[in-house]
């Protein structure tokens, strides 16, 4: 598997997530609220047309998902 992260929207990245077991639980302005049971932090995925490679990888680390996993959803 590549070891890339494949930047993605804000929009796309949500869908990811939610695959991954996380649930919306608000939205404030541009900025999706998710929340898993059993995690300590609520990610705050902004709505951009793209994401950068820094705020994908702290939300990656905050959801402890690899790079492989969040490709592959």
């Amino acid at each position: 598997m590549s070891r890339h992260l494949k930047l993605c929207s804000g929009f796309d990245a949500v869908k990811k997530f939610k695959r991954a077991g996380w649930t919306i639980a608000r939205q404030s302005g541009s900025h999706v609220m998710l929340v898993k049971i059993g995690y300590r932090y609520t990610l705050s995925v902004p709505q951009h047309k793209e994401l950068g490679v820094g705020i994908l990888k702290k939300l990656l680390k905050q959801a402890e998902l690899s790079v492989e996993e969040f490709n592959a959803f």
